[in-house]
């Protein structure tokens, strides 16, 4: 799958893919994050994070 975006559901020490895709968007940077290389998400929000500082961004948001 190349170029497809997935939809998954983020638990909270891993993720179920719902939909098969390739990438996630970043909630905050909208930068297309591989899922090879997703590490950072909210269960809470349900969104993935680019790196540690968009967590972080989005973290001091409370």
């Amino acid at each position: 799958m190349i170029n497809k975006l997935a939809k998954l559901k983020f638990l909270p020490n891993n993720f179920e893919i719902i939909e098969n895709g390739d990438h996630v968007i970043c909630a905050i940077s909208k930068k297309k994050i591989p899922l090879e290389n997703l590490n950072y998400w909210s269960v809470e929000k349900q969104e993935a994070y680019y790196s540690y500082v968009e967590a972080a961004i989005e973290r001091e948001k409370k």
